[in-house]
Parts: C-alpha cells; structure tokens; sequence
C-alpha cells in the first residue's frame, strides 16, 4: 500500500467553501491534509482539489471563499431535482444504466450554455493547467453512464474536467469534451472514495455521503476501503455546518457562512486527524 489519500466530496457552492474551511482550519491548527500522496475531486471536490494541489496558500483560500460571491450564478437544488433523478432510476438495478438515464435527461435539459458555464468554472480556479502531484477528478459519460476519471496523462484539459464534474445534470449543461459529453461525476457517488483503494490512510471531506438508487453511499465505499484494510477517517458537516449550508447548496449567498462553518468545525476535528494523519 502506498500511503496517505485526501478525497474531496461533491456539495455545490457551499461545499466547495465548507471543504475550505475546514482544510484552513486544520492547517491552521497544525494539520495540512494537502501534502497526500493522492487527492480525489468529485463535483465540488474537484475545484477544491485543484485549490489544493495549485499550491495556493490555504489561508488565502479561505479569505476567497469567506467573502461573497462573485461571478456565481444562483442556482436551485432542491428535493424536487433529487425526486427527479429517483424516479428515473427506480426502474433499473444497473448503476451505468441509471447514470445513462441520468445523462439523457441532462442532455435534453434547457440551461445556460456551455460556454458561459465555462467561465464560471475558470474564474473558480487558480490555475489553468494540471498541477504538480496526484489528482483524479470524476465524471460520468452523458451517453453511456460510463464512470470517468480524468487526470494528467488523460489529455484532457483541466477547465474541462473540472466542468464536466461540476456538471449537474439538469442544472447545469454537460461538458464536451472530444466527441463525448459528460455529467457530474457526484451521479455514480457523492464521493467516489473507493478510488483511494491501495493507500494505508484516507481522510474524505464530505459535504453529502447519501446515495439515492444506483447512486452508491458514502457508507459502502468506506465499509470497501476497510475491508482491504484501508483505514478511513470521514469529515462531515457538523449541525452548525449543516444550518450555515442550508437547503440549497447551489446558493452563492451561502458560500462565506459555509466557509466560516467549516472552519470553525475544523477545531473539534483537529485532534483526531493530527492522530490519523501523522501516524
């Protein structure tokens, strides 16, 4: 086993800046979960997972996602969009089919163009260019419900990647890239925490770690991981997280409670992951 992996879950707008919040917090009492051998973004994990491994100061981070919002567009994610994807899923039992189901759906959905879409996804980034260190961002193909993972040697281009896995079907359009089209990668998992399989330690930061249908839980992946002998430490949002968050994590309103949140959760985190991480 190699050793140490920091997988960064989805949780729209507000989970970017909670997950912010609570990596300054930690490092700032001592823990820097950044130095992992291996960083997983999915959805909103995958900008926070760039943040990261683009060497930007943490804190600096942090001051970003505690001030309001700039250049979001106000979205709604609400239980009618979850409703929505359960019903098209409630008929098949075949993760890759439901996600293709899924994606069809995106596919036909009235949004903002792609490349409006873009800019907002690069003003949400440091750099434009892959950065140095182990990053994997995930994605699901629109078509085939294919479950995607995208990284350096992929040849795809950064922007894209974080696009297509921030991609909300049904909110947000699927990213082109080459002659495929893809959706979030939160539609196979919120998490995708198995992809850290092989490292003796993982830490996931996980604004939401509910499956719904084919989409798999947070609980399975870690009850997996364990089972090859992977020890995993998970970070949830605490009940003043959860309130500062609120209903809709597509909010751009509530980034810099969120992000306050988070880091002030941070402190009754830290003692336990100085244990975990440090070993």
């Amino acid at each position: 086993m190699t050793d140490k992996a920091l997988v960064l879950g989805g949780g729209g707008i507000t989970g970017i800046a909670w997950e912010i919040g609570i990596l300054a917090g930690l490092a700032a009492q001592g823990t820097d979960l950044t130095d992992a051998d291996l960083v997983v973004g999915t959805s909103a994990g995958s900008v926070v997972g760039v943040d990261v491994r683009s060497g930007a100061s943490l804190a600096d981070l942090y001051q970003v996602q505690a001030t309001p919002a700039t250049g979001e567009v106000f979205a709604k994610m609400g239980m009618s969009v979850m409703l929505k994807y359960g019903r098209i899923m409630l008929f098949t039992r075949k993760p890759e089919v439901a996600r293709a189901r899924i994606g069809a759906m995106a596919l036909n959905a009235v949004t903002e163009s792609e490349a409006e879409r873009r800019k907002v996804i690069e003003s949400r980034l440091p750099v434009r260019d892959w950065p140095a260190g182990r990053l994997q961002i995930t994605a699901v193909d629109a078509v085939s419900g294919e479950f995607t993972v995208f990284d350096a040697a992929s040849g795809v281009g950064l922007v894209d990647a974080v696009g297509a896995s921030c991609a909300v079907p049904g909110i947000w359009p699927p990213v082109t890239i080459g002659e495929r089209r893809y959706v979030d990668g939160g539609m196979r998992s919120a998490a995708n925490a198995d992809l850290a399989g092989g490292h003796q330690r993982v830490v996931v930061i996980a604004p939401l770690s509910q499956g719904i249908g084919a989409i798999e839980s947070l609980k399975s992946q870690v009850h997996r991981l364990t089972a090859q002998g992977t020890r995993v430490a998970v970070i949830k949002p605490d009940k003043a997280a959860l309130r500062a968050i609120g209903r809709n994590v597509l909010d751009p309103a509530r980034r810099p409670a969120a992000a306050r949140a988070g880091h002030e959760q941070a402190a009754s985190q830290a003692s336990a992951a100085a244990a975990f991480w440090s070993v």
